[in-house]
């Protein structure tokens, strides 16, 4: 078994080995072994943290290489292994986050599997652990359930964490107070924490001492910029490069103290935090806090832009942070120190979460636009009549404020995978005069307008109405709540309280909202039942991100064609799709529709446990698409329930041979035909 990292291949990049000398590179004893050839092993390469990648892996232009004692770049190698042309008989185990597993072609995955956050139980377990007291823990998961974008982000632990750390400081500094509500709320929050530990901890200041100093400030700026350059490039972590060109001074690492967190990697994978958590209270923005939120709002736009989730040295330079002060950064910021089999002294950055590094990035190309104009979203920046305007622009909706936001919608709506989702929901919220109050003293300026919010709100349910994805829309409707707007949502809401829903009358608009009602809804989606909304097959389509959802759907009597079949089968053969119980009873499904539906149960994808069909004819060559989805390998039925007339003994005779086979699973056949063959 080889375990690689990313992390450790990125810095290869610009180098070429063979398979051979790429074991021997990582792995000396190998060749202290004498060991040049692998085919006479069991052997298991692990590559973790791909989306950590930062290797140009091209599936479609590459050379072919079968040979692993040829060099070649690192990148032609990986590929050429995933494919399985240069090592086919190795197993290969590659780990990522869910927005990346994209870059594997579907026809080289055997398996996927998935580690998953937090279930409901486990939130609330995690909170009471954290929080002996129990007024107190009951307290916070109470408001944690209110709020519905809180709760659905608390499956993530991390998140739990960071929610932890802002409600024990709220709770203990501001009793009685207003806890957090939303997601922009809650990092404004989790800043501030923060913030208040470098002052107090590091700079020796009193807790109510302002702890945003010119100097912190700046470097809150340059971090900033490399989390938005790097947030494009879709790029997690950093190298010392990524930092010097975000003007990050990697060498003054200690002054980022108890904003960062410094983690030193040991031999076998282990780490060493030096982040001691803990929350003072009272928030207040030295000079010297600002300059380094302004450093680190920099650092996370840069690389959010660049894809970028692992940083490197010259990623925090760039950002004007010096590294030698990256200690100060605890909290937000992580500095890995590659001592690994002494391979490389490599410093890798990254922040402790996505999410940190899209909120900083937002806060980043907000404190630009209000600073000096600049809008880091469009390509041409027009700002030369700026700086005599620039107070009255701020309170007033020229239309430079909304393209701002306008321009955020558009960039966040064109990403193939929606890296910037959680990005454009910070911007948003930013927006509101409520959320820059809580950044008094870092921002400088701070001011909304109504109008512009509401001409922002506007634009969002403009985009609603057109044909977007179900996860667009869900980010859109997501979008709203950061700016207090719940129009639509309560619409659909009463409608559903008074029962009287008429989905023949709803707009594009109103649909998204169902289905993101129905998806936040606090009740677990175990049964999906069209027939409460409309038996048709516009609603079913409009509705399929519900029945990917759930456990089992109810569609019978939609009349389903065979392209609404294509549609469905499509969600149903996703790998995040939880049906396992699909009922299609008393819709006239054609021979091709039986067929795709046949060849979608073989598939591994698909983990259908009972399927329910109408088929007013089935053809004999139909019924050998049945047949072969009953003794697939890979499929998982348990029970087919199949109406049939009609059925010619020739199909009789194919559907039963699929029922003897060995990889039958099926332990439940409901049709009168084919039980009288059977007792025959």
């Amino acid at each position: 078994m080889f375990p690689f990292t990313f992390r450790e291949l990125n810095v290869l990049k610009e180098e070429k080995f063979s398979l051979v000398e790429l074991v021997h590179h990582f792995f000396t004893e190998t060749k202290e072994a004498g060991i040049c050839s692998f085919e006479d092993f069991q052997v298991v390469f692990i590559f973790d943290g791909l989306d950590e990648c930062r290797l140009p892996l091209d599936f479609h232009k590459t050379t072919i290489l079968t040979d692993p004692r040829k060099s070649t770049s690192v990148d032609v190698l990986l590929i050429n292994l995933i494919r399985g042309k240069l090592f086919p008989s190795a197993h290969l185990w590659i780990t990522t986050r869910p927005a990346a597993a994209n870059q594997i072609p579907p026809d080289c995955v055997g398996m996927v599997t998935e580690v998953r956050g937090f279930t409901d139980p486990q939130k609330e377990e995690y909170f009471r652990k954290r929080f002996r007291d129990e007024e107190q823990a009951s307290r916070i998961i109470s408001h944690i359930k209110t709020s519905r974008s809180l709760h659905i982000m608390c499956h993530i632990p991390v998140f739990c964490w960071i929610t932890a750390t802002v409600l024990e400081d709220v709770l203990e500094t501001r009793e009685g107070g207003q806890l957090p509500k939303t997601l922009t709320e809650m990092y404004i929050h989790f800043l501030v924490v923060q913030a208040k530990v470098k002052k107090v901890k590091y700079d020796g200041g009193a807790e109510t001492d302002p702890h945003w100093s010119p100097e912190s400030m700046k470097m809150m700026e340059s971090l900033g910029k490399l989390a938005f350059d790097q947030l494009q490039k879709g790029n997690l972590i950093f190298y010392e490069s990524d930092l010097t060109e975000c003007g990050i001074d990697i060498r003054a690492a200690s002054v980022y103290s108890g904003v960062f967190t410094q983690i030193f990697k040991e031999e076998r994978g282990l780490y060493q935090d030096k982040y001691d958590g803990g929350a003072e209270t009272d928030p207040h923005w030295s000079p010297e806090s600002r300059k380094m939120m302004e450093s680190l709002g920099k650092l996370a736009f840069d690389q959010l832009q660049k894809g970028n989730l692992i940083f490197y040295e010259s990623d925090l330079t760039e950002c004007g942070i010096d590294i030698r002060a990256a200690s100060v950064y605890s909290g937000v910021f992580t500095q890995i120190f590659k001592e690994e089999r002494g391979l490389y002294q490599d410093k890798v950055f990254c922040f402790i979460h996505l999410s940190v590094q899209e909120f900083l990035a937002a806060l980043h190309v907000h404190l630009t636009f209000i600073n000096s104009g600049l809008n880091l979203l469009e390509e041409q920046q027009t700002t030369g009549f700026w700086w005599p305007f620039q107070f009255m622009l701020w309170f007033k909706p020229f239309p430079e404020k909304i393209n701002l936001y306008q321009s955020a919608v558009n960039k966040a709506l064109q990403s193939p995978n929606g890296h910037l989702d959680l990005f454009l929901r910070f911007l948003l919220g930013l927006s509101l005069q409520t959320n820059q109050t809580l950044l008094r003293g870092l921002l400088t300026q701070t001011g909304s307008s109504s109008q512009t919010n509401q001409e922002t709100v506007q634009y969002i349910k403009e985009k609603l109405s057109e044909n977007l994805s179900a996860e667009k829309s869900i980010n859109l409707f997501h979008c709203l709540n950061e700016l207090n707007d719940r129009s639509l949502v309560e619409e659909i809401q009463q409608s559903l309280r008074s029962g009287s829903l008429s989905t023949d009358k709803l707009s594009p608009a109103l649909w998204s909202a169902l289905v993101f009602i129905l998806l936040s809804s606090e009740e677990d989606l175990d049964v999906f039942d069209l027939q409460k909304y409309s038996a048709s097959e516009e609603a079913l389509l409009r509705l399929l991100p519900v029945v990917k959802a759930s456990n089992k759907a109810l569609l019978s009597s939609c009349n389903l064609s065979e392209e609404g079949c294509k549609d469905l089968l499509s969600v149903v053969s996703s790998q995040s799709c939880s049906l396992r119980e699909l009922d299609l009873s008393t819709n006239s499904l054609n021979d091709s529709a039986v067929k795709l539906l046949s060849a979608a149960v073989e598939s591994p994808q698909v983990k259908l446990n009972i399927l329910r069909l109408n088929v007013c004819e089935l053809l004999a060559e139909n019924c050998e698409a049945v047949s072969s989805m009953l003794s697939s390998q890979s499929s998982t039925l348990t029970e087919l329930d199949l109406s049939i007339r009609n059925v010619q003994d020739s199909g009789v005779k194919l559907l039963s041979a699929g029922l003897q086979r060995l990889n039958c699973e099926l332990n439940t056949l409901r049709s009168d035909q084919l039980t009288f063959c059977f007792l025959k």
